[in-house]
């Protein structure tokens, strides 16, 4: 971004800052322009994110050899869980909604999918608004935007302030029809800015200007819901961050891994809710695409979940909706129905319930099951000595000696090895009659096998072989298990990309600033005039330049991604489809139904005939903000890792091959080739190479391991 930017003296090193809140760390990530790269782990602070981030910056800068460090950040990147955490711990606003008589229950109806068919203790999630704070009013407008029921001012104030006497701290506003003609939204925010100046409150049109009435309502409560929590952590951040001196510009991860300003974050927070998990795909691809690989699978593992997105031709998907608060994903795209939802575009991501902190458990039938229950930070793994007292994956790569018992976030935490062997042998072991180290391999076996269901989701099961693909893999776990989950998926390349525990923060420094629009407009597309589709374009074209020249880029580093949302009429899902490049005109219009079939066929295996009608639902835009130069260095260099280790431990690898003499290394000692097992020790992760697999590094300072047949 431009606004805001400081004067750098072109000489010295300029910084930019990622920042990446995880449940256990929060990561934050230096970046000079020279590709100069370092990095920071420090407990996440739950009672205030902010104060861990403060402390991870100053911490990291303290590194840094200038006198007047803070000076030289040029811009601060920030991936944060608090919107996904106000909604899985329900802590949000006390929210109120205001809608059409007749459409109170909407919250509660939702839609007939279920995330288990067969699952008849099943219950919905209760509804972020409690029935009597859903106000109705008198209104009525139709699907073509035209007014049946004129709203009387009188109602909406009546409406208001029956919310305000109960007490509430937001507003939503979602009318019928709303996103045809959005009057009546506007009337009720106009009587709310006179009564109630200073509430939080939000209209769908602004929200989610489309069809839809379920997803359109959940999406508007969600925003509303967050509101005051997202904007008190801003004001503590921004606050905290200028008394310390970095008066950078701020900028914050959408869920589509695009950056976006503070204030818009203010006004729309169901945008960040998957902020995170979005920043390592964009690292992942931005770093790909300096390499020249078009096809990779992401893995990116952590303490608490693993998840996996795929990037094919150059490009990551994009999913038009998801839910969230509905427990983990079963990483299916036909298991739906079960959380909150949100019709906000976000990164295509499939994600299970398995990590570091995962917890190993024995089912009534005595079989042995990881996860998804974890330890979390507190109490956190048994072999971390602060009270917890379930087995865990950590323990288990602890015992199998995959795990540095005094090297792990350099130095700074140490494993209790012996915790973590009586408590397997008391809970697991024991109970199936198996030698420790075999209980222990076995639960690393079950949870690799359990995010394998992430990686098949997104590639086999839409018709990709995870063959063709290379596996990246992050995470302060990821580099763990992705040899296993290769070896078993037959995959043949493994890339581990510099600092890789803190790589989504790393990621962050990757995105450009973006900012999406829609707009519902039903045409048959045999049928449609090419002027009314370019006129729509239009529109939203205008709202995008509007918002980045408030956000202080000029017109030449604008970029206008045009979209269109369609599906054989009949059907109730869509597929987002690229619109080309030019003016709107009939053989654009065959161009676009061209590349729908084509869409069709490809994700569901099958096209329709040539009759069948094609019918447009919403136009959508991507307003990108460009950088002047690359947001990707042309090298990175880390900082090399001065610990002293031990050369060699003994890790077990299964009965075939039991427990072995396993080499330990850091990561530049790859730069001649070393062929497995080994054990690669950083900072913020361990890599483990398996055995008949080589690794190396290449020019970039990534770990590539080859796998051998």
């Amino acid at each position: 971004m431009t606004s805001g930017s400081q004067e750098i003296n072109s000489q010295q090193d300029v910084y930019r800052l990622g920042v990446d809140i995880g449940g256990t760390f929060t990561d934050v990530v230096l970046v000079g322009s020279s590709g100069r790269i370092m990095t920071c782990k420090v407990s996440s602070t739950e009672d205030d994110y902010a104060r861990g981030i403060v402390t991870g910056i100053r911490n990291i800068l303290s590194s840094v050899e200038d006198q007047n460090q803070n000076a030289h950040v040029s811009e601060i990147m920030h991936g944060t869980t608090v919107a996904s955490n106000t909604i899985l711990q329900m802590s949000g606003a006390r929210t109120g909604l205001i809608t059409t008589k007749g459409f109170r229950d909407v919250l509660e109806l939702r839609t007939l999918r279920m995330p288990r068919l067969y699952d008849l203790k099943w219950e919905k999630p209760p509804p972020l608004v409690e029935r009597y704070l859903r106000v109705e009013v008198n209104e009525r407008i139709d699907r073509d935007g035209e007014i049946q029921e004129v709203l009387e001012r009188a109602d909406a104030k009546q409406a208001i302030e029956r919310l305000l006497s109960e007490g509430v701290e937001a507003i939503a506003i979602c009318l019928i029809n709303s996103f045809a003609n959005p009057v009546h939204e506007q009337v009720i925010l106009e009587v709310m800015q006179e009564i109630a100046p200073d509430l939080p409150c939000c209209i769908s049109y602004n929200v989610l200007p489309e069809i839809k009435e379920y997803e359109r309502t959940s999406t508007t409560v969600i925003n509303a819901y967050l509101l005051p929590v997202v904007a008190s952590y801003l004001d503590s951040l921004v606050a905290k961050l200028q008394n310390e001196g970095v008066r950078a510009p701020l900028l914050l991860m959408q869920s589509n891994g695009g950056l976006t300003t503070v204030d818009q974050t203010r006004s729309l927070p169901c945008h960040i809710i998957e902020s995170g998990p979005a920043a390592g795909v964009v690292g992942a691809h931005a770093l790909s695409q300096k390499l020249g690989l078009g096809d990779i699978v992401t893995f990116d593992m952590g303490g608490t979940t693993a998840k996996a997105s795929l990037i094919e031709n150059g490009k990551y998907s994009r999913a038009v909706e998801y839910s969230v608060g509905g427990g983990i994903m079963a990483g299916s795209r036909l298991l739906t129905g079960s959380g909150y939802r949100l019709k906000v575009p976000a990164i295509d991501l499939a994600e299970v319930g398995a990590g570091g902190g995962s917890i190993v458990w024995l089912d009534p039938a005595g079989a042995l099951q990881v996860g998804p229950k974890s330890a979390g930070a507190t109490p956190g793994p048994v072999c971390y000595g602060k009270g917890g007292t379930e087995p865990t994956m950590t323990d288990a790569c602890a015992i199998l000696g995959y795990l540095n018992p005094n090297h792990l976030v350099g130095g700074e935490l140490s494993l209790n090895t012996e915790l973590s062997k009586t408590v397997f042998t008391t809970r697991i072991a024991g109970a199936l009659g198996l030698e420790l180290e075999q209980a222990a391999y076995g639960a690393y076996e079950i949870a690799s096998a359990n995010m394998i269901r992430a990686i098949k989701s997104v590639s086999s099961e839409r018709g990709r072989d995870p063959r063709d693909y290379v596996l990246f893999a992050f995470g302060g776990n990821g580099p763990l298990f992705a040899g296993a989950m290769a070896t078993i998926l037959h995959m043949r390349r493994i890339l581990v990309p510099p600092a890789p525990g803190v790589f989504s923060a790393f990621g962050l420094l990757c995105a450009e600033v973006e900012h999406h629009y829609s707009q519902t407009l039903r045409r048959v597309l045999q049928n449609v005039d090419p002027t009314e589709l370019e006129s729509g374009w239009k529109v939203l074209e205008d709202q995008a330049n509007h918002q980045l020249s408030l956000d202080g880029f000029p017109p030449v580093q604008r970029r206008l991604i045009r979209s269109a949302n369609m599906h054989y009429q009949g059907q109730i899902y869509e597929l987002s489809v690229p619109v080309p490049e030019g003016p709107i005109d009939q053989a654009a219009v065959q161009m676009l139904q061209d590349a729908f079939g084509d869409e069709h066929e490809r994700t569901y295996g099958h096209r329709a005939g040539p009759d069948e009608p094609v019918e447009l639902v919403n136009l959508e835009l991507v307003g990108q903000g460009l950088s002047t130069n690359s947001r990707v260095p042309e090298g990175l260099h880390a900082a090399q890792d001065t610990n002293q280790r031990a050369t060699t431990r003994q890790a077990y690898f299964g009965r075939e091959r039991g427990w072995m003499e396993t080499p330990i290394i850091a990561r530049e000692a790859l730069s001649k080739p070393h062929s497995g097992p080994c054990i690669i020790e950083e900072y913020d992760a361990t890599c483990l190479v398996p055995p008949e697999s080589e690794a190396s590094l290449d020019a970039y300072g990534n770990i590539v391991i080859e796998l051998r047949e």
